[in-house]
């Protein structure tokens, strides 16, 4: 069973005891990034201070070694999602990952009249790219509808799925509203029409078992941050049987083989392609202890937990008088809600003067708040290091917020 008092004595942000306003800090914005343990930490200066070197670059130890935590760090991500080392592709996070499907796989592969799915709830590291494809290759972008809860069913991406379907792009789990959609089902259904899927993992592989072969995803996406990692780093899963689908969307050092004056060049194959320059190897580092951490504490045990601790937030938040929550049958730990007549940034504004530390405003989802019909709401979200006395603290400062903001502005 995993005991969150015991983990929190390896993440320094707890040890050192912060404050915000004078109050100890109740860290409720674990969508948004997450904390380092020490041994993150660790691993970044131990690459600053004993193991400096550029990567693939020299012929001396150093080098050697970097070399050799880059090729261990891909096989922990392989293990992890039970994909190919070969099929990871190190980038600087989750946006970085979708536009390199974007520009290195849809801009060659779809043409005017074909058309792209994705929906409402998507973050715009989602959203976006899609739309610079639909402007350059003419095709079209067409929304799933949003079942009465919010969810992206798999019936209602059926309906969506025409004969001119090429590409799926939706999150496994929304940063909003954190429903679980059935990527596997989607996949299914994609692949019998020749489209594929681009899987948004930002927000599920931190927190449950991603098995890529099991989905049949096409593209998954995540980020280091997201997970006890250090923020620029991220991951790219490309099905083996796509990668040489995929042109180089950054070219220089490190990805060819060779080149001459008459411009000839030989790209090198799978990820190496896509890793021009020189690779973020701090993070890497950084992000290869955080692999272990997770792997140690086990997947399944992050699930478990977050999802009972998130039973028990739900039970708190609903005794909350003027409390809407957007959510409540969401699986992941992802609470949105407001609070009547409480505008969301003037809550979070409370919040924080409570030492509570949430994220407002539309959360990088800027088309859902047609769905909600609210422009702006209240997001707290859980990880496996966050306690019931959180949940708690959070529940007792929400019920004096409307008193309190009433009297502030009147």
């Amino acid at each position: 069973m995993l005991d969150s008092y015991k983990i929190r004595k390896e993440f320094p942000m707890f040890t050192n005891k912060i404050k915000m306003q004078g109050h100890d800090l109740v860290f409720l914005d674990n969508a948004s990034t997450t904390f380092k343990p020490k041994c993150v930490v660790d691993a970044i200066n131990r690459y600053y201070e004993f193991e400096t070197s550029n990567s693939h670059r020299g012929d001396y130890d150093l080098c050697y070694n970097a070399d050799q935590k880059i090729a261990e760090t891909r096989k922990l991500v392989a293990e992890l999602i039970n994909a190919k080392p070969e099929e990871c592709i190190f980038t600087s996070g989750t946006t970085a990952s979708i536009n390199i499907v974007a520009y290195a796989y849809a801009l060659n592969n779809l043409n005017k009249d074909d058309e792209i799915l994705i929906s409402l709830e998507e973050h715009a590291s989602n959203t976006l790219p899609w739309f610079e494809i639909s402007k350059k290759t003419g095709c079209r972008i067409k929304y799933v509808e949003l079942d009465n809860e919010g969810r992206i069913t798999l019936e209602n991406v059926k309906k969506a799925i025409s004969n001119k379907t090429k590409l799926i792009a939706l999150a496994q789990v929304g940063n909003v509203l954190g429903y679980e959609t059935d990527i596997k089902g989607i996949a299914k259904a994609a692949h019998e029409v020749g489209a594929v899927v681009s899987c948004d993992g930002a927000q599920s592989v931190p927190h449950m078992k991603v098995d890529v072969k099991d989905l049949d995803v096409d593209f998954l996406s995540f980020s280091a941050h997201k997970m006890c990692g250090p923020t620029g780093v991220g991951i790219l899963y490309v099905k083996e049987e796509i990668m040489d689908k995929l042109d180089p969307v950054f070219v220089g050092g490190g990805n060819n083989v060779n080149f001459a004056p008459e411009a000839n060049v030989n790209y090198l194959k799978g990820p190496e392609m896509f890793e021009a320059g020189t690779l973020n190897i701090e993070g890497i580092y950084g992000f290869n202890a955080a692999l272990k951490f997770i792997k140690e504490i086990g997947i399944e045990n992050i699930t478990e937990y977050e999802r009972n601790l998130r039973r028990y937030a739900v039970k708190r938040l609903i005794e909350v008088e003027g409390l809407t929550l957007y959510n409540e049958t969401a699986e992941a730990g992802i609470l949105t809600f407001n609070l009547k007549g409480v505008f969301a940034q003037d809550l979070g504004t409370y919040l924080n003067a409570k030492g509570i530390a949430v994220r407002t405003g539309q959360h990088c989802a800027k088309m859902l708040p047609i769905f909600l019909g609210t422009p702006a709401t209240v997001r707290a979200s859980i990880y496996f290091y966050t306690t019931k006395e959180e949940i708690d603290c959070l529940v007792e400062t929400l019920k004096t917020g409307g008193n309190f903001l009433d009297a502030y502005f009147a």
